[in-house]
């Protein structure tokens, strides 16, 4: 039977919250691989290890834990016990089919009341393998490394470390919700609050039926690609053409992509309250564009009385184009679609609003009744 060993980097830094991390990390790979052939998943001397039935479906466990955040880095690895003098055996039948001249063996001590230093299990496996193979040790360039882990009752070998996503286990840090655009911006910035731990629901904003339900269907492919990183989310679908108009025909047009702002945060907070949700995520980017400005995110956050976080703020758009290839989010953004900001959007649009002129404007028309006609909150 296989095994994957599976370490965790910042969670182990938590003190005595560790447990409370430990416990949803175990609980998000259970999740991630059900179905997939993991008999158990346990919390065993500083790392979780996942036993695997024989008949394990490998490749897709591999490629389902690798989107785990919590994750340094793991391993497929097989288990012998921990008496030195039967682990090198089974570390030798192990390597005898592979080719190297040369190999370093490195030990981990997860119980530290093993009798043997790390380096007297490496002194003595090292030894066995030189002996049998005629490779020599080398510490600095070897061509193979073997990696051992001891722990109280077993001990675990592997050959290949692979990383992790780092951060944290999402649903440690509290549920948030992300406003999706269908661009290339808001997918990435979603998926970096995943990693700090945050469990994250969308909001789209289309304007069928005035414009094509393309928005619609991109969106729903972003969404399946993210909540591969967490447990399946929701998926508000507003419709947002009826409040254009109605900002349209009472505001001048060189605040409408501020007020569009401002009304999309609003539906949100409301979408986040009945959610239970603790903050609102946008993908907003310093000065990418006219509603980006410092004045314009200060008027547009104020219609907020939630946080308004915005993790992509110091990065440039090649940085984010990056993020968003090694997501698999990228190809899907970059499909035209008719964004509802591009609705009625103004030649020349106001780049540095106050709040004070603004909330002027917005004595033209009834927020609480759109709010009420498009969320049903009443």
């Amino acid at each position: 039977m296989r095994h994957i060993v599976i370490h965790y980097q910042e969670i182990a830094l938590k003190g005595k919250n560790r447990p409370l991390f430990v416990n949803k990390l175990r609980d998000n790979l259970k999740y991630a691989t059900e179905g997939l052939g993991v008999k158990h998943a346990r919390d065993q001397g500083g790392r979780i290890i996942l036993d695997l039935v024989p008949d394990a479906r490998e490749e897709l466990v591999r490629e389902r834990v690798s989107k785990v955040f919590g994750i340094a880095n793991f391993a497929f690895a097989c288990k012998a016990s921990n008496d030195v003098e039967v682990l090198k055996e089974a570390v030798l039948r192990h390597v005898r089919d592979k080719v190297f001249k040369s190999f370093r063996i490195s030990t981990k001590r997860g119980y530290k009341e093993y009798p043997m230093t790390s380096m007297d299990v490496d002194r003595i496996v090292g030894a066995h393998i030189k002996e049998a193979t005629g490779a020599k040790v080398d510490l600095t360039h070897p061509e193979l490394t073997l990696f051992i882990e001891i722990l109280s009752k077993e001990a675990f070998f592997y050959t290949e470390k692979i990383p992790g996503q780092g951060g944290l286990p999402v649903g440690t840090s509290g549920k948030v919700v992300c406003l999706l655009s269908g661009g290339i911006d808001s997918p990435v910035a979603a998926l970096r609050m995943m990693k700090r731990g945050c469990s994250v629901l969308f909001v789209h904003f289309h304007a069928y039926p005035y414009q094509s339900k393309m928005s619609q269907e991109k969106v729903g492919d972003l969404v399946e690609i993210l909540n591969q990183y967490q447990r399946a989310s929701k998926l508000y679908l507003i419709p947002f053409g009826d409040i254009q108009k109605e900002i349209v025909l009472n505001a001048p047009a060189k605040y409408r992509v501020v007020l569009y702002r401002r009304m999309m945060i609003r539906i949100a907070e409301a979408i986040a309250r009945k959610e239970k949700a603790l903050a609102l995520i946008t993908g907003d980017s310093l000065g990418q564009v006219s509603s980006q400005t410092l004045e314009n995110i200060t008027t547009i956050e104020n219609a907020s009385t939630l946080p308004v976080l915005r993790p992509l703020i110091g990065m440039d758009k090649s940085e984010i184009m990056d993020q968003a290839r090694g997501i698999g989010t990228y190809e899907i953004s970059i499909i035209p679609d008719q964004d509802c900001c591009q609705l009625f959007i103004p030649k020349n649009p106001a780049v540095k609003t106050s709040i004070e002129e603004i909330e002027k404007v917005e004595k033209g028309f009834d927020i609480e009744k759109l709010l009420n006609q498009y969320l049903l909150l009443k």
